[in-house]
């Protein structure tokens, strides 16, 4: 019987909390407990249904409880459970913006850090996929793939049928998928270990104008223009730059396969540099929502009692988030010598997780003529969720409510800030719009 009629709604108007992620608990990995909530949580959401229209973790859990023989959560198969799992990607929307059971609710109900904690035991059992493991592991694959040889035939086979093919057979990659490109001429050899004028730097509200930039990834091996974009932007705001070095992966792709253990190896590399470039004086911005997230929201939750693990959350910043705050102590430059136009945005949902308001959109919208439609919807992408064979399509019907939206806007310029969900979208919706990240035609108006 559903419990989602009954109990009372004490605390659902308050703003929601998250509760650490008690991952070193061993009854977090206890499977028997871990179906126990997985069951309660299941009858809640079976009972509300409010997350239909999300990811397709949703429609699957009650596509079962509806071909089931009870038509309630007691009729699924605990086998089929794992279906569920499977299928989120941990956007943290449901959290965000639709569950009225989050905490403080008496409820307690956290769903993606339920999918989280089951796919920590999943990974604790042995049951990872070497394929999943292998696309997770970004910083590996971009550092092999960044030698110039292989960058060139990684290259020419990601645009070939035969090679495509061969993904498929070999790693179970939808030759259908958009895929990045590689560069053997990465952002850090672009831009070496130059920094700006610290001497000219001046704070602005909580900004002390010196920025450290976590490449990323992506950033480094696949985009690299996407960081001279924000490199550029940042040093003409009169803001000094760096580059960290000697970092590794945010841990984000690891976490969402639930390999804890490996998200803990990276931040004990990652965080004592980070956190001693905040005690030089430096602020911290990523170009990527989801590797900016992941400092300042999951590794605080899996570490809490860590001081340098929150000194680095309380010092990393969203580029736009940066320069608004900036803006708003009358430190962004507003003289721009190139319109922009109609710009359509795929808003990244781990940038809305960060509850920093449509800074994109505004800082945008500063440029003279320049309107920006703003679409709040799940891409479908999630890094490599929409790359899989056994995912694409569903990746590509989530995309397209998006997709359908650019196409009927017509618009100028199609951005997103996370630029893989950006050419996912660009690519469900055909035709010959690119996608950008905004930081792109925010140095385009400035012309530089």
């Amino acid at each position: 019987m559903s419990t989602s009629g009954t109990g009372t709604r004490e605390g659902s108007l308050e703003a929601p909390t998250r509760h650490p992620i008690d991952w070193r608990n061993p009854d977090f990995y206890n499977e028997e407990s871990l179906f126990a909530e997985l069951e309660r949580v299941y009858d809640i959401c079976h009972g509300c249904r409010r997350c239909f229209n999300l990811c397709n973790a949703f429609p699957t859990l009650f596509d079962l409880v509806d071909e089931s023989d009870t038509m309630e959560v007691d009729g699924i198969k605990k086998e089929d459970y794992w279906q569920v799992v499977d299928h989120c990607y941990l956007c943290d929307m449901c959290y965000m913006s639709k569950c009225p059971y989050v905490p403080p609710h008496e409820w307690n109900v956290d769903f993606p850090h339920l999918m989280l904690r089951a796919k920590a035991v999943k990974h604790k059992k042995g049951e990872t996929k070497s394929r999943d493991k292998l696309l997770t592991s970004t910083d590996f694959v971009g550092s092999l793939a960044g030698i110039p040889v292989v960058s060139n035939v990684v290259n020419a086979a990601n645009k070939n049928g035969l090679g495509r093919s061969l993904l498929k057979k070999t790693l179970g990659v939808h030759p259908d998928a958009v895929l990045p490109e590689y560069h053997s001429n990465t952002l850090k050899k672009r831009v070496g270990d130059r920094v700006g004028d610290v001497a000219a730097a001046q704070p602005a509200g909580p900004t002390t104008g010196k920025v450290a930039l976590f490449t990323t990834c992506y950033g480094n091996f696949n985009d690299p223009e996407m960081g001279q974009d924000l490199l550029a932007v940042f040093e003409h705001n009169g803001i000094a730059t760096k580059v960290v070095t000697g970092e590794k992966c945010c841990g984000m792709p690891r976490l969402e396969l639930g390999d804890l253990e490996a998200v803990q190896k990276l931040k004990e590399i990652n965080i004592p540099i980070l956190a001693a470039l905040v005690d030089d004086g430096w602020d911290l911005v990523g170009p990527i929502p989801s590797c900016v997230l992941m400092f300042k929201q999951e590794l605080p939750l899996m570490f809490p009692d860590d001081v340098d693990v929150q000194r680095v959350k309380d010092a990393m910043y969203d580029p736009f988030e940066y320069l608004m705050l900036r803006h708003d102590d009358g430190k962004f430059d507003l003289n721009f010598k190139n319109e922009i136009g109609n710009v359509c945005y795929q808003v990244a949902c781990h940038q809305r997780v960060q509850n920093i308001g449509p800074k994109t959109k505004d800082v945008l919208e500063l440029v003279p003529n320049t309107t920006v439609d703003a679409i709040e919807r799940c891409s479908g992408h999630d890094g490599t969720y929409a790359v899989k064979q056994e995912y694409h399509e569903v990746a590509v019907k989530i995309a397209t409510p998006v997709a359908n939206r650019v196409n009927k806007a017509s618009p100028d310029h199609f951005v997103s800030d996370c630029v893989m969900a950006g050419r996912h979208v660009a690519h469900v919706a055909g035709g010959e719009l690119k996608a950008e990240h905004p930081v792109t035609l925010l140095r385009r108006a400035y012309g530089i």
